[in-house]
């Protein structure tokens, strides 16, 4: 008998300490499906955004224009930009690291992206190098971080620069890419020069899918891309 009163104790208890965990599991369910579809939420927030204005120009503008001139029969052989890499090496850091942490967040504050650390492949002596050892920082852009990079640096950063007169047309690699070199961050307008300690400068590749070099020159162009105009001299025969 006393061990029937038991079991009839323990089989009442059993259901009461199930109805106890019941409400703990349905909080961290509903905790987990708060903050699941919170991060959701902000990544439809970001995917529903306003596309960027130079991706927009390019759709609706550049692409006919490009058939028309090269006589394209699918769309999809029209060029378009497909990365964007800023690379910017510091020689200076072997001898003191902390330009490159300042370096480092320029260049984020530039990208608005997180940068990586590029280190050295070989060990030279004269230039007090060791393997290993971090001298530079790069970042590659993709989709609209990209478009809107290159519309702060066609449009408010190269405008800046003293003396401008257009950018170099011959830095095309013969493969439809273009590498623009800039001596100085503080044209961009994200740098505070009041806190600049140290001029640095960087260089922009431009990988595009044109498979030569007038290709990529007119998309390019039709981007915004400001080159320098050339005067043709016209040699009049003898």
């Amino acid at each position: 008998m006393g061990k029937e009163k038991e079991k009839d104790k323990e089989q009442q208890k059993k259901p009461e300490g199930g109805k106890g965990k019941e409400p703990k599991q349905a909080k961290g369910s509903a905790k987990g499906t708060g903050e699941g579809g919170a991060k959701k939420a902000a990544a439809g927030a970001r995917e529903a955004g306003v596309p960027a204005r130079l991706f927009v120009q390019y759709k609706k503008d550049i692409i006919p224009q490009m058939m028309k001139k090269f006589q394209y029969k699918s769309v999809m052989q029209v060029p378009k930009l497909v990365k964007i890499s800023v690379n910017s090496g510091v020689g200076m850091a072997t001898q003191d690291p902390k330009i490159l942490d300042v370096t480092l967040k320029e260049l984020e504050s530039i990208t608005g992206q997180k940068v990586a650390i590029t280190k050295s492949k070989k060990a030279i002596s004269n230039f007090k190098l060791r393997e290993n050892l971090a001298i530079g920082c790069r970042v590659t852009l993709r989709r609209a971080q990209m478009y809107e990079f290159v519309d702060r640096l066609i449009n408010i950063a190269l405008p800046r620069v003293r003396d401008f007169r257009g950018v170099s047309d011959k830095s095309f690699d013969g493969h439809g890419n273009y590498t623009l070199g800039i001596k100085e961050q503080i044209i961009f307008p994200e740098i505070d020069t009041d806190k600049v300690t140290r001029v640095n400068g960087m260089d922009v590749t431009f990988v595009t899918t044109a498979k030569t070099d007038a290709e990529a020159y007119e998309l390019l162009k039709a981007l915004g891309m400001p080159f320098v105009k050339r005067q043709e001299v016209l040699q009049t025969a003898a």
